[in-house]
């Protein structure tokens, strides 16, 4: 919801699409009133459940999961943000491999 939210204050007169996956945290009532209270600036393009194709990130959390979570207890929250920070800093050097691994036939 605070990300809708942000959108919306950033762009007041301007129509927002978003593409929205079916995860969990997109249908609570704080989600759902926002939408409700942006009706009409606010439009949600559904994807189908099971869909990762069409939304491209979803490559690199697969990525970030298998290198950096997956199988792995962090001692403390520090860690784990640590972890995280260096996985992305590998990868924000290497565009081109980003590119590859969402799909993108930029690349």
């Amino acid at each position: 919801a605070e990300l809708l939210e942000a959108l919306l204050d950033k762009h007041p007169n301007e129509i927002i699409y978003v593409a929205w996956d079916n995860a969990s945290t997109h249908q609570d009532d704080e989600v759902e009133a926002v939408v409700r209270g942006a009706a009409g600036q606010l439009i949600l393009l559904y994807l189908p459940t099971y869909s990762p194709w069409l939304n491209p990130i979803e490559m690199l959390w697969r990525h970030f999961r298998r290198e950096v979570t997956h199988c792995e207890i962090f001692e403390n929250v520090k860690a784990l943000i640590n972890a995280s920070y260096d996985f992305f800093s590998r990868y924000n050097r290497t565009p081109q491999l980003v590119l590859s691994i969402i799909g993108s036939n930029v690349a």
